[in-house]
Parts: structure tokens; C-alpha cells; sequence
């Protein structure tokens, strides 16, 4: 339930942006992060750090596309959320104790730091590639080829890298058994 209501938003992004155009559904996509957002804390009473952090992009530049009535800043959106999560990511290996990563997951997996570095790392890379990427379909392709992208090619890179990294830690726990 919790992974359909988080693509949510991007379901009614891409139906809107077919349907009408990136301006009508850019205000959807804030309308829907917002409900999004208070229907996690109705069912779950919290709401994820990662989805608050989106909510709060996804209002800034898709204000500012419907203000400026330029479709480049919605473009930028999910690059800067990307390298946002790269730095944070990256910094969390040498600035706390644990990678972020490992704070996150360690409830459920038992791995030693050196694998959770290993992830952390993995990840800041993955969101590093993502956002160049996006940028250049951004800069290069059509719009209609970059709403493409960033709702199925991006969605398509995530399960794999999601897919990567369970296999990563399966293989690794099995070893330790």
C-alpha cells in the first residue's frame, strides 16, 4: 500500500502531462505529493523524511514552473533532489558513524559497516548518474522524452538498483551464515 500511494503523484503526473500539458500537471503533481504526504500520516502516523523532502521540491520548482510558465525548472527538480541525496549520502560515510544507509536498514539486515559502506556508496553513485542523466534528457530530448524518462526510465533504473543491491546483501548474509 505504502509503495502504490508513493507513486502516486508520478502516476497522475504522467496521465496529466498526456492529457493536457507539464503546466496542468505540474500543479497536480504538487496537489497529489501534499495529499500524498497527509494520507501518510492519516494511515502510518508519520511521514517518510524522503517524501517531505520531495513534497518540498516538488512545491518550489513546480511553482515555479507554473509561475514562470517554463518547464525547465520542473526538469531540474529531480537532478537536484538526486544530487541532494548523493551528498547527504556520501557525507553520512565520514561525517557520522554508521552510513545512512545502514541507519536506515540495519533494523532488518545484519551486515558488517564495511558492506554498509560499500551500499551507502553504491547509492551516491547511482543518484550521481541519475541526475546527470536527467539533466542531459533534459538539455537534449524533447519533453515528452524526458517525461518518458523520468517516469519509466528512472522508475526502470531504481527497481534495478533496488534489485542490485538485495541481491548484494543476500549474497553477503548468506556468507556469514
Amino acid at each position: 500500500m505504502q509503495k502504490l500511494l508513493n507513486l502516486l503523484p508520478i502516476i497522475i503526473f504522467f496521465i496529466c502531462y498526456k492529457t493536457y500539458d507539464i503546466f496542468i500537471a505540474s500543479k497536480f503533481l504538487i496537489i497529489i505529493s501534499g495529499l500524498t504526504c497527509i494520507l501518510h500520516w492519516i494511515i502510518y502516523k508519520k511521514i517518510d523524511q524522503i517524501n517531505l523532502i520531495s513534497f518540498i521540491f516538488i512545491t518550489i520548482f513546480g511553482s515555479l514552473t507554473i509561475f514562470f510558465h517554463d518547464s525547465q525548472f520542473i526538469k531540474w527538480k529531480i537532478t537536484i533532489i538526486y544530487m541532494f541525496f548523493c551528498i547527504v549520502l556520501l557525507t553520512s560515510q565520514f561525517i557520522k558513524k554508521k552510513p545512512i544507509i545502514q541507519i536506515f536498514l540495519e533494523k532488518n539486515i545484519e551486515l558488517s559497516n564495511m558492506y554498509w559502506k560499500k551500499i551507502n556508496f553504491f547509492w551516491a553513485l547511482f543518484f550521481l548518474f541519475c541526475s546527470i542523466l536527467n539533466i542531459y534528457i533534459a538539455l537534449y530530448f524533447s519533453e515528452e522524452t524526458w517525461v518518458d524518462f523520468k517516469v519509466f526510465g528512472l522508475t526502470i533504473l531504481m527497481f534495478f538498483s533496488i534489485l542490485t543491491t538485495s541481491i548484494y546483501i543476500n549474497c553477503k548474509m548468506l556468507k556469514k551464515k
